[in-house]
């Protein structure tokens, strides 16, 4: 999903951090593990849910005349754009200040800058602490990952993984219902409130049983250039991108964003090279299986990311559904993903991790595929339902494998760097998918969103399913073309 906090490599992140010094009580592991469940649970809830409240938001803020479609995809864009950009800085901040300190810190802003989303008056001031959010996320999800690895160790560790796994993939699932309910019930903005009571409940567990854990062999110096390269690279490109549907291919400010997105890429890549900490380290990219694995994550966070941004519009608009309805949708997507994930990881020690990332996001492509068959008048079950399941059950597939492949793909002194990595590539292939979906969409429509009729919101969503199908099989490709033939079991640890 668009927005959601959890990428291929979040397991394996964890497994890569070390244990220092003598391992905390039982009961205080405990409630450290309930505090990075429920700290990973607002961004996991806020990343799902957002998309669902969106029709709402663009109907409350129908009268201004920053509440079309660009706006919207600001809305995801700008959080994207702040935790791609910036997860692996927030890494290297908790590894040097201390996890506990960074994690409580990224609780706090992101709590703030969720009151903020909740009182916005606007499409604008909405965006900005949207953007704010995502610098909180940044911050708190790989401390989050990190106080685990430092707290558990040995079988107690694996358990730990297993139940924070769990408690996503139940959050994931319930949280587009639960936002639907409040949308329809109370207001888009309680979903943005819900995360006071969840960020209290948090600080108190963190400071009565996380011990605060720093790396002693953490870099003194972070690629600050390598963030304003990469940020404003990524938003300059989107912001064209955005822009492009409304002013035009030819229009200066378009043709400049692009340019200037495109060269501050560049530069990025070049500086990569050149300094002494890298945000994103080039041997890593010696690897073959390393270079693949994440051009598939990339195709294929796209192209899903892509269809569930656009997907509640076209469920509430043209299909008549609430927002719960529209919620409550994404249900079997979610929890296959919950109680099969175990059995991948199983299934790959027979198959290898090749086969499955060739066979997984095939699944996927079939499955957003049928969302490109149900009209006016379809039942859920005939329609949609199907649709869910397949693309779960590619997911389920592709993602424990995938994590496999990155994490065995690199020397395990960089498995944290390698996970940060594709985390990132995670989400900027979210930030992306609706940028550059977004024109093919708006080309489609023909128009504006609000007030299309039905079957024109359909026209244009199949476009997008279309095109999101395309890099589904592109990142299936990158398995076969990539990957090396010979079966990668897991590592042991």
């Amino acid at each position: 999903m668009a927005g959601n906090a959890l990428s291929p490599c979040d397991e394996g992140f964890i497994r890569s951090q070390r244990p220092a010094g003598t391992a905390a009580p039982v009961v205080r592991r405990g409630l450290a593990l309930a505090a990075t469940v429920l700290g990973s649970s607002m961004a996991f809830i806020d990343g799902s849910v957002v998309n669902i409240a969106l029709p709402a938001i663009q109907r409350d803020f129908a009268g201004s005349s920053s509440a079309g479609l660009a706006a919207m995809q600001w809305v995801i864009n700008a959080y994207l754009l702040a935790l791609g950009s910036l997860v692996l800085v927030g890494g290297s901040l908790g590894d040097r200040f201390g996890r506990r300190t960074v994690f409580i810190i990224g609780i706090a802003l992101f709590t703030a800058a969720s009151a903020a989303c909740g009182l916005a008056p606007g499409a604008g001031p909405l965006i900005a602490a949207r953007a704010l959010q995502g610098v909180g996320a940044a911050l708190l999800v790989p401390a989050s990952l990190a106080i685990i690895g430092n707290v558990f160790e040995g079988e107690a560790r694996g358990k730990a993984i297993g139940t924070w796994a769990a408690w996503a993939a139940i959050t994931g699932a319930a949280g587009p219902v639960l936002g639907g309910w409040l949308v329809d019930s109370v207001s888009w903005r309680a979903i943005f409130f819900l995360n006071v009571p969840l960020a209290a409940a948090t600080i108190w567990l963190a400071l009565r049983a996380v011990p605060d854990s720093r790396d002693p062999d953490a870099p003194r110096h972070f690629d600050w250039l390598g963030v304003l390269l990469v940020a404003s690279g990524l938003g300059a490109l989107t912001y064209g991108l955005t822009l492009a549907p409304e002013r035009g291919w030819g229009h200066a400010h378009v043709l400049l964003s692009l340019a200037l997105g495109s060269a501050a890429l560049v530069a990025f890549g070049v500086a990569q090279m050149r300094v002494r900490a890298p945000m994103m380290p080039p041997s890593l990219f010696r690897s073959r299986d390393f270079v693949g694995a994440n051009l598939l994550t990339l195709l294929l966070y796209f192209a899903m990311s892509g269809v569930l941004f656009f997907l509640p519009f076209v469920l509430i608009g043209a299909f008549g559904y609430s927002a719960t309805a529209a919620g409550a949708t994404l249900l079997p997507f979610s929890i296959l993903l919950g109680l099969l994930s175990s059995t991948a990881g199983q299934a790959m020690q027979r198959f290898g991790a090749r086969r499955m990332l060739i066979g997984g996001p095939a699944l996927a492509a079939a499955g957003l595929a049928l969302m490109a068959l149900p009209g006016v008048g379809w039942s859920y079950w005939a329609g949609f339902f199907p649709a869910m399941v397949v693309l779960g059950l590619g997911m389920t597939i592709a993602i424990a494998p995938l994590t496999t492949t990155v994490m065995n793909a690199v020397p395990t002194a960089h498995a944290g760097v390698a996970s940060g990595v594709n985390n990132a590539v995670a989400r900027v292939a979210g930030l992306l998918a609706v940028a550059v979906l977004g024109v093919v969409f708006s080309a489609a429509l023909g128009g504006p969103m609000q007030g299309a009729p039905p079957a024109t919101l359909i026209h244009a969503f199949r476009w997008v399913v279309l095109a999101s199908v395309v890099c589904a099989l592109a990142s299936a490709m990158c398995a076969v073309v990539f990957l090396q033939p010979t079966p990668t079991p897991a590592r042991q640890r």
